[in-house]
């Protein structure tokens, strides 16, 4: 091999391996976590997702379904905290390189480790009692979330935020797979495409998801 055919070669290899980072990083957004079974436990914890400025502001829901879920949201929140039942609020980071790489493309580049935009909606920012950064649609691809439910003997998630095509349908699969019960407020999930978000919740009721 000469250095003639390394000129053309090396692009070659640079743009595959290119190709393949982008495209594992597709992969990692939506792929479901595994992990063990959790065994027997009797609490409940409210897991908000995803509700940040930067996806709320972004125009891709409309507002009436945004001020409907946002009460339903603060009248589960102050129940919970009445019955004492803790909050989770998840908030969405992309900090991967590809992911960031993938967001900037074809997210508009919201929510971007670092950037504006990630914070909590008022007043859920106050109203968590636990805030914690998930990586990916799965909120339990890091250990965090699993963790935290071990410690406050979590069985039952009741999970509220958006999207429910996304972020809460991976999210609650990835709880059924270690053996949570599931609950999903109807009320309290948003959907850019309410069609597909139909077929999803189907899917999630055959998972043995709960809707409420």
């Amino acid at each position: 091999m000469d250095f003639g055919d390394l000129i053309w070669i090396l692009p070659s290899a640079v743009a595959l391996f290119a190709v393949i980072w982008f495209f594992n990083g597709i992969r990692l957004i939506g792929r479901v976590s595994s992990g063990k079974p959790i065994g027997k436990r009797s609490k409940k914890a409210l897991v908000l997702i995803d509700l940040q400025s930067a996806f709320w502001e972004a125009g891709t829901f409309s507002e009436t379904d945004k001020a409907a879920a946002k009460k339903h949201i603060l009248h589960e929140v102050q129940s919970a905290k009445e019955e004492g039942i803790p909050v989770i609020a998840v908030r969405h980071e992309w900090s991967i390189p590809s992911t960031k790489a993938i967001a900037r493309v074809f997210g508009k580049g919201l929510a971007i480790a670092g950037k504006p935009g990630t914070e909590l909606l008022e007043p859920l920012d106050e109203l968590a009692d636990h805030v914690l950064v998930k990586r990916v649609q799965d909120a339990f691809e890091t250990d965090e979330l699993d963790e935290l439910l071990a410690k406050l003997d979590v069985g039952v998630v009741r999970i509220l935020g958006l999207d429910t095509n996304f972020c809460v349908a991976k999210t609650a699969t990835a709880a059924r797979q270690r053996e949570y019960d599931v609950e999903i407020a109807l009320n309290g999930v948003l959907s850019a495409n309410h069609k597909k978000a139909e077929q999803t919740l189907l899917q999630l009721q055959e998972q043995n998801v709960t809707l409420i």
